[in-house]
């Protein structure tokens, strides 16, 4: 019986979460213009990653990242990258606009291809779907109270097999520092 770690680092990444959230000190009297961000997202084409990032004042770096391996043709993985601008920082609803990109790659057994290769006798498809992006994409965060959402648009896609048209993300992060 194979057994995913995905629920795993799902949990792992809310309890970190949760620590760091509870661990930031807000009763500060003089704040550092530097933050430094962790968190945990889920959407499309990875399904779950591990968020990083860090900000200075209003403009943000960010990175996520995360991949799994199931066996000979069933693992994925991804990374994306972020760089950009927050509006209405000192609110607890405020939205991100920039630029980022992202690799993704992910091969999946079919088991109909498989089933019909075994039934003639031959290799004629192959026994697995593929999925590889690379992008750079214009992208908007909507952020409200460590929750998050986001939307890129890929403008332009350098690898495309299978790419969506849309990306989307949605998560929870906390500003540790």
């Amino acid at each position: 019986m194979k057994r995913s770690f995905v629920p795993r680092i799902v949990a792992l990444g809310i309890l970190l979460c949760s620590v760091f959230a509870f661990a930031n000190d807000s009763g500060a009297s003089k704040k550092s213009p530097w933050n430094i961000e962790a968190g945990i997202s889920a959407g499309d084409p990875s399904p779950v990653m591990i968020l990083a990032g860090v900000n200075y004042n209003d403009l943000f770096f960010r990175i996520q990242g995360l991949g799994t391996h199931a066996g000979a043709n069933d693992f994925w993985c991804g990374i994306r990258g972020s760089l950009g601008w927050t509006f209405l920082a000192n609110l607890p609803f405020n939205f991100d606009m920039g630029i980022g990109g992202g690799y993704e790659y992910a091969e999946a057994p079919n088991k109909m291809h498989q089933a019909l290769n075994k039934a003639n006798d031959g290799n004629y498809l192959l026994p697995y779907n593929m999925q590889e992006t690379l992008d750079i994409s214009a992208e908007l965060w909507i952020h409200m109270y460590g929750f998050f959402t986001q939307i890129a648009y890929p403008v332009y896609m350098v690898m495309d097999h299978d790419a969506p048209s849309l990306i989307w993300r949605i998560g929870y992060s906390v500003k540790i520092w």
